[in-house]
Order: C-alpha cells, then structure tokens, then sequence
C-alpha cells in the first residue's frame, strides 16, 4: 500500500541459509540476501500479543485454508524466539488458516524485535492486506500513543496515514459500547459511525444508531436524519488514505495544487492556479 514506507516489505526473504538448531529446517528457495526462511512447526508459534485484529472472518479462513492447502504458503510468516518456541510479528491469519489446512510445517523469518516494533508489524500488516475494523484499528492507534509514547504525527509517518485520519478513528471509540459492537459486527459503516459520534450526548447517538438499523439508512441518509434531530455538533468530515491518494494524483496530473473535500452531499476538487499560462494548461489538461 502507498504511504506505508517500507513496512512488511522489508521483511520479505531475500536468501535461505542453512538452519542452525534442529527445531527449524530451511524452507523452499526463495530471491537471495540477507534473511533467512525456516520451515517451523505451527504448535510451536504463540499467537502475537500485541495483536490489534480481535475478530478473524471464518469464512475468509477457510477460503485461506483452501488456498494454502492447493498452493502453499507464497508469503512467510514473521516470528521471534520466546524461550523454546516462537511467537508470531506478522501472519495471524496464514497461521491460523495453515492450522485448519493441516500443514506440518510453515515457513517463517526469525526476528528480533521489541513491543513496540510487533505492535506497528502486526497493524501494519493487517492495514496491507485485510482491513481491521475501525474499532480495533483505533485501540491499537491508542495503544501505540499512550504505551509506547508517540506523537499523532510520529504514527502517521510509521503507518502512512495523516493525522486527521488517526485522530477521527480515535473519536469512535468514545462512542457507547452498543455502537461499537454494531460496527465491529458490520451492523452499521464506518461512515455511519462517524455521523453518530457528531450528535452531542449518548441519548441522542443510541437513538440514531436504532434508526440506522431499523430503516436500513444510507450514509447519505444519515447525514440528513442528524440535521432533523438537532442537537449536532460539526463534526470535520476528513479524507481517508484513499482521497488522499486522490489528492496526491490530481496534483500530478494537473502540475497544481490540488484541494479534495468532502461534504455530506459529496464534495469538491478545488484546483489552484498562479496565471493564465498555468490555468490554459489545466484548461487543456481538462479537455
């Protein structure tokens, strides 16, 4: 994903070695240099524990499952030593889908690494490849703010995303614990979730959230509805990693700064220009 540094791609294999203890055993050839792939044995890998997914989609393990059982595992597992056995960095989802495939052995690199380090992995992988839930995405910007003593913008810049993105995800979880399992349980969008937060006090969001369910609300709905109950609080409508993208595209593609906004009704690109010359070639851009 654009925006997340080096992120796992620094932790894929580049050269198999000869193993050095008999727990492990060196995994298929892969691409050559400095890292190493070991064969290891599921039963000897502890789940990670700073995790921030809670929830894993049956279904999508069982889709894994198959699909590790026909073509293998294509992307190793990062783990650590602890004591005898290993404990999982990144690959919760191809260890537990590996499990349920009946493999002996699964291939994975051994690093060191601290509590910190496993926590931004873990979220970085789940980011890269299945998106966590808002919820879980917001405990463990949390986590990584209050445990490990980051600004907003020290984590934007390890995660690839802006500080208005983290902030708001953090607003949703100050929302009643009855909103939250809602969303955790795809009862409602993030966007929705993000609407409800903006109405001042618990009575009026839970009121909302009955209503979002009960008519099957669009987002766009929603919007409106909160406006016909009153009582709102402005809440800053901010780009996800996605407009952003955006943004950063129409930038290029125009040579000129570039504003995309979101409103509740849709949006705006505003398109800056310094002089003629710079506005006839946006003009031309255009046509």
């Amino acid at each position: 994903m654009a925006g997340l540094g080096r992120g796992l791609g620094s932790l894929i294999p580049q050269k198999i070695n000869k193993p050095d203890s008999d727990t492990v055993t060196p995994a298929v050839s892969v691409v050559a240099d400095i890292d190493r792939v070991w064969q290891i044995k599921p039963s000897e890998i502890k789940a990670n524990s700073e995790q921030p997914r809670r929830d894993f989609n049956e279904a999508t393990l069982a889709e894994l499952a198959a699909s590790i059982k026909e073509y293998g595992i294509l992307q190793p597992l990062v783990v650590s030593r602890s004591g005898a056995g290993y404990e999982l960095i990144a690959g919760e989802r191809r260890l537990r889908a590996a499990k349920l495939a009946g493999l002996v052995t699964v291939p994975a690199i051994i690093r060191p690494v601290d509590e910190q380090k496993k926590l931004e992995l873990a979220l970085i992988e789940n980011i890269q490849r299945e998106d966590l839930n808002a919820i879980d995405t917001g405990l463990a910007y949390r986590r990584l703010l209050d445990e490990f003593n980051l600004t907003v913008e020290e984590l934007g810049k390890r995660i690839g995303k802006s500080s208005p993105v983290i902030v708001n995800t953090m607003r949703l979880l100050s929302l009643p614990e009855e909103i939250r399992q809602g969303l955790i349980k795809g009862l409602i969008t993030e966007g929705h979730a993000k609407i409800i937060v903006g109405l001042v006090g618990e009575a009026k969001q839970m009121e909302l959230y009955h209503k979002i369910i009960a008519n099957k609300m669009t987002v766009a709905n929603t919007a409106i509805e909160t406006r016909k109950m009153g009582g709102t609080k402005k809440a800053r409508i901010v780009l996800d990693s996605d407009d952003e993208e955006r943004q950063a595209r129409l930038k290029d593609f125009f040579n000129s700064p570039v504003t995309l906004k979101r409103k509740d009704w849709g949006g705006q690109i505003i398109i800056d220009f310094k002089d003629d010359e710079s506005l006839a070639a946006i003009m031309e851009k255009i046509r």
